[in-house]
């Protein structure tokens, strides 16, 4: 027999999951179906844990400024701590490149109620203890930004989803056919079964190409391979996420934190970009890295690394998600193209999602769909992706 839905969600990802708890709250009858064994499994246990309001387009902002409020009030809200760390998101500056970009994007930061501020090179010396002082002219600072866990935040979004009674979750579970009736989607057909729902959401991140293939639509979205790594613990030190943008051989900005357990977290963008869904580690990432972290936190140096990863991002051609109605395909909402930022942007949108679905949508849900409209022209450039 066939199972009737209001909404088929396709991915239980950093995007899919709070977007499953939101309808769900809602009492939107929903079937959520991922090819892996358990929530979060894709490249959602890739992200680092990194959350920030700190971004230079509207959308973004909005967005991520609902998701800390997420994240920063779940263990007073629901009793479960999910590592949430608030330690901010400082970008030292060392060039003038730098600081005329940081400072360009401060009125429209501010604008949208983000709490940030260019601060003197003493208060970044002082939010990170330790830091290399040669050259240094400043940086941005936002001390509302943070960090979690994307395992156990997931895990207990999953758990918070389920708990609604209105949603299904279904894995290990692919994706063969989505059926249409007039240009209307109408239901999926997996290897395990077949569902229907007037209302199918794409939210596959980095597989969202194939998936739009299934249905004649080509989802501008492409694999881009990124790497990260984990310290042993140490010693708590410096709290704030360090995100150093200045360009070298080989890479573009990188970036680190210490975690709630003491572990040191990073990861750094490739340039040129890598491609394609090969998911094997790469011996030229840690001395990369490396070598950029100590030059900038020397205290760094004989901290031993415990492991390193290798995850997708789901790339966009201008660094921006997708969020919105398929305009040839009734019914089909994509929720895709989270350009390696979907864990902090995922609780947030995750709710527009929901609000779309139920038609509910706010102002400030109209600037964000604006913003990530698949049907925009893809020729800017997200100044801080």
């Amino acid at each position: 027999m066939t199972k009737q839905y209001d909404v088929i969600l396709i991915g239980a990802g950093s995007v899919g999951v709070p977007a499953a708890m939101a309808l769900g709250a809602l009492g939107v009858k929903t079937c959520v179906i991922d090819k892996m064994a358990s929530p979060g499994q894709g490249e959602n246990k890739h992200a680092i844990g990194g959350i920030r309001a700190t971004h230079s387009d509207p959308g973004k902002i909005i967005a991520c400024m609902r998701s800390i409020e997420i994240f920063s009030t779940w263990q007073q809200s629901h009793g479960e701590d999910i590592e949430w760390l608030q330690g901010g998101y400082l970008f030292p500056v060392y060039r003038q490149e730098e600081e005329t970009l940081l400072k360009g994007f401060l009125p429209i930061q501010k604008k949208h109620g983000l709490n940030i501020d260019y601060v003197d090179a003493d208060t970044v010396a002082a939010v990170a203890p330790g830091i290399n002082r040669q050259n240094l002219l400043g940086g941005t600072f936002s001390p509302d930004d943070g960090s979690a866990s994307p395992l156990v935040t997931g895990s207990a979004f999953f758990r918070r989803a389920v708990a609604t009674g209105n949603v299904d979750f279904n894995f290990n579970e692919i994706v063969m056919e989505i059926h249409q009736d007039k240009d209307q989607v109408c239901g999926v057909t997996t290897n395990k079964g077949k569902y229907n729902a007037p209302i199918i959401i794409d939210a596959a991140g980095p597989f969202s190409r194939e998936l739009g293939a299934l249905v004649g639509q080509d989802i501008p979205v492409f694999p881009d391979c990124h790497e990260g790594g984990v310290s042993e613990p140490v010693e708590p030190f410096f709290k704030a996420m360090l995100v150093d943008l200045r360009p070298a051989p080989g890479s573009r900005n990188y970036y680190f934190y210490q975690n709630a357990h003491g572990h040191i977290i990073f990861c750094i963008t490739p340039d040129p970009s890598i491609l394609g869904t090969d998911k094997r580690e790469t011996s030229r990432f840690l001395p990369q890295v490396a070598a950029r972290m100590v030059n900038l936190l020397p205290r760094l140096k004989n901290i031993r690394v415990r492991r390193v990863w290798r995850g997708l991002y789901p790339m966009t051609p201008d660094g921006s998600p997708i969020l919105g109605w398929n305009k040839e395909i009734g019914g089909l909402l994509h929720a895709t193209g989270m350009c390696g930022q979907g864990y902090m942007l995922g609780p947030g949108l995750g709710e527009i999602i929901a609000r779309m679905v139920t038609k509910e949508n706010t102002p400030g849900d109209a600037v964000v769909m604006d913003e990530f409209s698949l049907y925009r022209d893809f020729g800017g450039d997200e100044g801080l992706k």
